[in-house]
């Protein structure tokens, strides 16, 4: 099958990839200790996928109180941002664009992995069932453990967050990404903020679906205000239940925030679609219905093949497709479907943590083609 769709250039807001290959978010674990710094290692995981059209960083972290697991990347110090702007300088080098991810986990953390052993917060005191997250303990040891319950935010609280956002945005501008993209999916906070099962609030950021997307508004203006909407973009995952999520109301509340999204002209929406982790499929119907609301981009994540991702581009049901793990397997992810190369396997035992090995050690397809001597 021709990738003709997938292989050819795209606008992006102001930005334009080279082609639609997305390379998804994906967390590694693998932040220089301590500070969570991006370091050398990160530079090379990144460099040696700068042909993705766009790619998108694992989540960064905004503030302390942001952080879920162990050893994510942040950008809210000095050094993270030092650290990024290498990284961003590297993948520029080598043609690529990037999108820097920014995260608040909200409730899907722990207290080991927060300031002072502090709870973390929520929009409201719900914990995120069946919901795990990666952590040192005092010992030294690592492992998972079960999220903390949170504390409800208090309304007063939510200032402090939007001005986190606004001067992490500001870090990744110094640092020379292209474009941000405001993580409003997959069971964090600004997600909880959204969803019916996870916001309970009485106030003016709950209620209504006008109300608890109020706070995912204000914040993706405030990003947008630092970086000009044409380089915005936000992530959003209808249906999808990780993280205890439940929403009774997943597609209407998307379709409303797309509302949002048109009226600032942000460039793109990323859909985390719920094939990888469990929820009801998107239908066509949806995607007509955000097609006809949003004018911007949109990409798609899931369970994609470069045939079933060109399929999507040909329905005109999206304008990039985002890869995950077989980003993480295959550096060289876009010139393997070029010529319809073969694919490493991912090994699952080095998602997250860990040095080099699982990391940037993965063969490329001209280095698996030559025989050793």
């Amino acid at each position: 099958m021709s990738l003709n769709k997938l292989l050819s250039p795209v606008t992006i807001g102001s930005v334009a990839p080279e082609n639609r290959v997305v390379m998804a978010p994906l967390t590694r674990n693998r932040a220089a200790q301590p500070g969570d710094v991006p370091g050398a290692m990160n530079v090379r995981y990144y460099e040696q996928r700068a042909g993705a059209g766009l790619i998108v960083t694992e989540g960064t972290q905004i503030s302390r109180q942001g952080q879920g697991y162990f050893a994510t990347a942040d950008i809210y110090t000095d050094e993270q941002e030092a650290g990024w702007a290498e990284v961003v300088k590297t993948v520029h080098a080598k043609g690529g664009k990037m999108s820097l991810q920014l995260w608040h986990v909200g409730r899907v953390s722990h207290r080991l992995v927060q300031e002072n052993m502090q709870v973390p917060v929520a929009p409201s005191a719900i914990r995120a069932e069946n919901t795990a997250v990666f952590v040192k303990h005092g010992d030294g040891s690592f492992g998972m453990v079960p999220a903390d319950e949170p504390r409800a935010l208090d309304a007063a609280e939510l200032p402090v967050i939007l001005r986190q956002y606004v001067e992490a945005a500001k870090r990744a501008r110094r640092a020379g990404f292209d474009m941000v993209e405001v993580h409003a999916a997959n069971g964090y906070l600004l997600h909880q903020f959204l969803a019916t099962g996870t916001n309970l609030r009485t106030d003016a950021y709950g209620g209504s679906v006008e109300k608890r997307a109020r706070f995912v508004v204000e914040v993706v203006e405030a990003v947008a205000g630092v970086f000009g909407a044409d380089r915005v973009g936000v992530r959003v995952s209808p249906n999808v239940v990780a993280f205890g999520m439940s929403d009774s109301e997943a597609q209407a509340s998307t379709l409303h925030l797309a509302t949002h999204l048109e009226r600032l002209g942000i460039a793109y929406i990323h859909i985390a679609e719920p094939d990888w982790v469990g929820g009801e499929a998107l239908s066509d119907d949806f995607r007509a219905e955000l097609r006809a609301i949003y004018g911007g981009k949109i990409i798609v994540a899931g369970n994609y093949t470069p045939e079933t991702a060109e399929e999507r581009l040909e329905k005109g049901q999206a304008d990039a497709i985002a890869f995950g793990r077989p980003f993480l397997a295959n550096p060289d992810l876009v010139e393997r479907f070029r010529p319809g190369g073969p694919l490493n396997t991912p090994d699952a035992a080095t998602f997250f943590g860990g040095g080099e090995a699982g990391y940037t050690d993965y063969p490329t397809l001209d280095s698996a083609l030559v025989s050793p001597e």
